[in-house]
């Protein structure tokens, strides 16, 4: 719930510098790999159960940093216009773009679900499993240090078929070819096109869409559309692929996802209006 309201602040703050959105973001996933290997190993000294202790000094920082962010402060923005958000959620564009999202969540599913067995079928180890893991974290931090760049070089239809198509190309990858390990270390890369590129853009779009008075409703729907009931869909449709067939069959469906969102995109994405800050038109 927390994702939508830290969206809308960090792109208020940022203001007319939002393509260093990337820059900003990169931090939460250095923040996820630390975790990883500070807890992990942690964990391996002291029982589980420590764990609520373990995360106790994380959610006094965040508590602490909260209070740190400056208050918006001038005068009250004006009542929104009426039936505004309804305009902007019907608009086909967004309608595109919130189909093409939850698709690629959908096609995430076998992923964040099934990845870590696939390779253990495939006779990985934890070790190997966790660096693989990082990998594709570590490619997702680079491509959000260059991300301003290319969102000034490329357009955003451009970026998000362009990102959808490796993503496809990735999971194509992973169910056919897992065991010729240079293979797999480049598809963990295409992690950067995948979540990073696709993230970065996605909430710069809402925020350009949805105008100043609806920027929470936006993003909160980008979130809840998207990772959440994306994600829920295709961790259970990916469920009963692998159960009736196999983890790669569960792969191949991610990127049957990818082929229809890029039908999608091809036809309905539109680029970003220029929007008034104001009165959200």
């Amino acid at each position: 719930a927390i994702l939508p309201l830290y969206e809308v602040i960090t792109l208020r703050a940022l203001g007319t510098r939002k393509d260093k959105y990337g820059k900003v973001r990169l931090w939460g996933s250095v923040g996820f790999i630390g975790a990883v290997a500070v807890v992990g190993a942690i964990l391996e000294w002291v029982p589980v159960s420590y764990l609520p202790w373990l995360l106790l000094p994380v959610f006094a920082g965040i508590a602490v940093s909260a209070f740190l962010v400056p208050a918006e402060r001038g005068e009250r923005k004006p009542p929104a216009p009426k039936g505004s958000l309804k305009a902007i959620v019907t608009h086909p564009a967004v309608i595109a773009f919130f189909l093409m999202n939850f698709l690629l969540q959908v096609s995430h599913g076998a992923y964040y679900t099934f990845f870590s067995i696939h390779l253990e079928q495939h006779g990985y180890g934890k070790l190997s499993i966790g660096l693989l893991w990082s990998l594709g974290v570590l490619a997702e931090i680079g491509l959000f240090l260059v991300m301003h760049r290319l969102s000034h070089r490329f357009s955003v239809r451009q970026i998000v078929i362009g990102a959808l198509f490796l993503t496809m190309i990735r999971w194509i990858l992973i169910a056919e070819l897992t065991m010729v390990v240079p293979i797999l270390i480049f598809a963990q890369l295409l992690h950067a096109a995948s979540y990073g590129a696709l993230h970065a853009i996605s909430v710069q779009y809402i925020q350009g869409f949805f105008g100043k008075h609806h920027h929470g409703q936006g993003q909160a729907l980008y979130s809840g559309l998207t990772f959440g009931a994306g994600g829920a869909l295709g961790a259970w449709m990916s469920g009963f692929l692998v159960e009736g067939i196999s983890t790669s069959a569960a792969f191949w469906g991610g990127a049957a996802a990818m082929a229809v969102a890029i039908l999608i995109t091809w036809r309905g994405l539109q680029p970003m209006p220029k929007v008034d800050e104001e009165t959200g038109r």
